[in-house]
């Protein structure tokens, strides 16, 4: 099979517009709702690891940790109910973004985004304040809820919001937010850890970032997309105005977002249409891509750091320290994803990104296995291994920061035409969230039964997710979003799918249903016919795609509706 590369970037139309001061500040803006889940994915492990935190919620744990139940380092954290204190999030998050699907297109991106900041920093005083497991857990969901807002509408605000050319530039702001929370919650956890309440503190200043959030939508406009969708025509003509720029011509680009939202409202129900063949390309990348994600291994290393580095052998201050250079490298490195993503494209980052994690998850395996053995007990650590296994794992964070961390959020927000693109978003948030929980759950228990053959594991499964991406996926840098639909019919293997007479056949017959329901008309005597979401004028009593009449035989007098698919 062929790969994807063959399709470049520079089908499609070309709409007038660059970077502008409003575009680049509005995206700015809504991109600080990777801030919120940023520091939740860093704050946690540092959190888990602090022993007055263990000793209060988590004695079990705590005594783990001091030596006095166990001496096997792979073992010692080996809690559901401390993975179950991370994870529970990520459940609150899947159920959430269900929720955000309806809200986002019916209230708009900016009140989805709303809501979702002012639930997790609900979930953040909680925290804050907790006196028990119960309190803990109650305020994670309410930190989920929140997340799960942000995350299904922001991506979708930003890939909106941006000229086709700084899409993916723009959109991986979002992915930079959560690298910066990260970054912030490591400093956090490290300065607090000396304090007697520190944990409480680093709980606690989860309300920060929900605050920017918070200002910050607010004080934000509705996509133009958005404000089409919900009949403010005009508010949104001025509105692509200011993203585009004063004195450039919007008409072409404001008209096909209107025809886009057209068609998009004659779909009544975007869960069951996003099943139909002709979208099977869009919803297996909104399937497979967060899924794959997850399955790299990187949110172990996220949330789960400090334990990690405590885990191999690390002391206290010194797991905080090497957690805080990895989120460091993290936020770095993904500028470099911003500089390069709309220059090299998203398969050349994935791809690279992909086989720079596969060696370095080698080679972390190899140097944990060396030292530890299947007894985690490793003795004296020498500093010579600190240094390479921290340095391995920098260079698989940065690998991952300039490709599958960022990529996974631009791609699905970019490839969903409007009428799908709420439920798609859904779909690829809940399944984010269905592996974070999973991998979350299930990595205490994996390390301590596979002990340093998991990171063996996770490189098997980068090696199948780029072998995906070099086989399916085309290049989306420098198309219109609204013209994204046209890379799947020139791709070796998807055009099979979306152009073949199967498909022709399903979207005849889907608007047999729409005419056979709702004859609409398009002036007095010109019968409006909806076929795959697109109107016939039927000036000639006949149908315009005369593919259709290959499967449904030629179609007799409109105006009685009779033989017609």
């Amino acid at each position: 099979m062929a790969g994807g590369g063959a399709i470049g970037p520079e089908n499609g139309k070309k709409y007038p517009g660059g970077m502008t001061c409003n575009v680049f500040w509005t995206c700015v803006i809504a991109g600080t709702g990777g801030l919120i889940f940023g520091y939740d994915l860093g704050i946690s492990g540092g959190v888990t690891s602090m022993p007055i935190f263990l000793e209060k919620f988590f004695p079990t744990v705590y005594q783990k940790e001091e030596g006095i139940r166990s001496t096997n380092q792979y073992c010692k954290f080996n809690s559901q109910i401390l993975t179950l204190f991370t994870s529970s999030l990520y459940l609150a998050a899947l159920v959430a973004c269900l929720f955000a699907s309806w809200t986002t297109r019916k209230w708009g991106r900016k009140k989805s985004m709303l809501l979702g900041g002012f639930l997790f920093l609900a979930g953040a005083i909680i925290n804050a304040v907790a006196q028990n497991i119960v309190m803990l857990i109650v305020g994670r969901v309410l930190l989920g809820f929140g997340i799960g807002f942000a995350n299904q509408s922001t991506p979708i605000y930003l890939s909106e919001t941006a000229p086709y050319k700084w899409r993916g530039a723009l959109n991986m702001i979002f992915q930079m937010a959560i690298t910066i929370g990260i970054l912030v919650a490591d400093v956090a956890n490290y300065f607090f850890a000396k304090l007697e309440w520190g944990w409480r503190l680093s709980l606690g200043c989860a309300a920060v970032p929900a605050l920017i959030f918070i200002i910050g939508s607010w004080s934000l406009p509705d996509t133009p997309n958005s404000l089409i969708e919900r009949g403010n025509h005009e508010e949104a003509k001025n509105r692509l105005q200011k993203f585009r720029g004063k004195h450039v011509d919007i008409e072409e680009e404001f008209n096909d977002l209107v025809l886009a939202c057209e068609e998009a409202k004659k779909i009544k129900n975007p869960w069951i249409n996003i099943f139909r063949r002709k979208y099977r390309p869009q919803l297996t990348f909104a399937v497979l891509l967060p899924a794959f994600q997850q399955l790299t291994g990187m949110n172990v290393y996220m949330f789960y750091a400090p334990v990690l580095f405590r885990t191999i052998g690390f002391g206290m201050s010194a797991s905080l320290m090497s957690a805080l250079i990895t989120g460091g490298v993290n936020a770095a490195s993904t500028v470099v994803s911003i500089a390069t993503v709309d220059k090299f494209g998203r398969r050349f980052l994935f791809l690279e990104g992909g086989i720079q994690m596969i060696i370095c998850q080698i080679i972390v395996s190899v140097a944990i296995g060396a030292r530890f053995g299947t007894s985690g007990n490793p003795g004296e650590l020498p500093r010579w291994y600190a240094i390479l296994v921290v340095s391995a794992i920098c260079v698989y964070v940065a690998g991952y920061a300039w490709s599958w961390g960022p990529l996974c959020w631009l791609v699905p927000s970019e490839i969903f035409p409007l009428e799908i693109r709420s439920a798609a978003q859904s779909i690829n948030v809940s399944v984010n969230m269905i592996f974070t929980f999973v991998i979350a759950q299930i990595f205490m228990y994996a390390l301590c039964h596979l002990k340093f053959g998991l990171f063996i594991v996770f490189a098997f499964f980068v090696m199948v997710m780029s072998i995906f991406i070099y086989k399916l996926f085309p290049e989306t840098k420098g198309i219109p979003i609204e013209e994204m639909s046209e890379i799947w019919k020139k791709h070796p293997y998807w055009k099979k799918i979306v152009t073949s007479e199967d498909s022709r056949k399903n979207d005849c017959e889907y608007g047999k249903d729409s005419i056979n329901g709702k004859g609409s008309t398009n002036g007095k005597d010109s019968p409006k016919i909806s076929i795959d979401g697109i109107d016939f004028l039927d000036d000639n009593n006949s149908l315009k795609d005369k593919d259709c009449e290959l499967e449904i035989g030629k179609v007799k007098d409109l105006d009685h509706e009779k033989d017609l698919c």
